[in-house]
């Protein structure tokens, strides 16, 4: 089963394009797991939730739908995958909250940040393997066999992407598959046409996954939604 959902879910602009204008905001998170299955937190990304929080989002959705959460950048844009274990430590214990509800964690490395493997060995290697650690690399040094192999030992997913500028190979790495969509030309806020969409589900459904998530981070103009619908429909 490949999941569709958006990076986010929480945009004022999607107010009156995806959620109806009697929706107050306290109330979004319930309206979109209406409509979907799976959400990717991006707001993890900048500061760390509270538990209070983490256990809310658990609490007010369904019992089959699954999170995502965005790690920490202090991890991989601050210090960089280095003497970091402390700040991952920390992140997983905030996280665990969602239980059995959070099935993966999206660690994006900075576009800066060049292939070091005994680097990346050493931080896969404080990672649980479950939730699923999903790697997304803006560099393309990274994209070669041994990191490949890496991934694949260590149980984590490569996480395919769009970046025009970095090129990024359609790999996949574990048992889950994982794309970002972040909108033609990385831009975030182009709307994709139907035969992109059309050809990257023939590609989700070929490539051997047992499982996985798309994402789309286009959330201007609230393309993300709308192109989200469209790929669960040609899936």
């Amino acid at each position: 089963m490949i999941r569709v959902g958006t990076s986010g879910f929480s945009y004022e602009h999607w107010k009156g394009v995806f959620y109806p204008e009697d929706v107050p905001q306290r109330r979004w998170l319930e309206f979109y797991s209406g409509h979907f299955d799976c959400v990717e937190v991006n707001s993890s990304f900048y500061h760390l939730p509270k538990p209070s929080v983490v256990e809310a989002w658990r609490n007010r959705v369904p019992a089959d739908f699954h999170f995502v959460l965005k790690g920490s950048r202090t991890v991989t844009h601050i210090k960089r995958l280095k003497d970091c274990q402390e700040s991952v430590d920390v992140f997983y214990e905030r996280a665990a909250a969602l239980r059995d509800k959070l099935t993966a964690v999206l660690w994006q490395l900075p576009p800066g940040l060049h292939k070091d493997l005994g680097l990346l060995e050493e931080f896969v290697g404080w990672l649980p393997v479950k939730p699923t650690p999903v790697l997304e690399f803006r560099h393309r040094s990274w994209f070669v066999d041994d990191v490949f192999h890496l991934l694949s030992v260590r149980h984590a997913a490569f996480c395919v992407h769009d970046m025009e500028s970095v090129n990024c190979p359609d790999i996949v790495t574990s048992p889950m598959v994982y794309v970002r969509f972040h909108g033609q030309a990385g831009r975030y806020r182009d709307d994709y046409p139907d035969e992109v969409l059309r050809s990257r589900a023939a590609w989700l459904t070929a490539c051997g996954a047992e499982h996985g998530y798309a994402f789309f981070n286009n959330d201007i103009g609230g393309h993300a939604v709308k192109n989200a619908r469209t790929l669960r429909q040609f899936l």
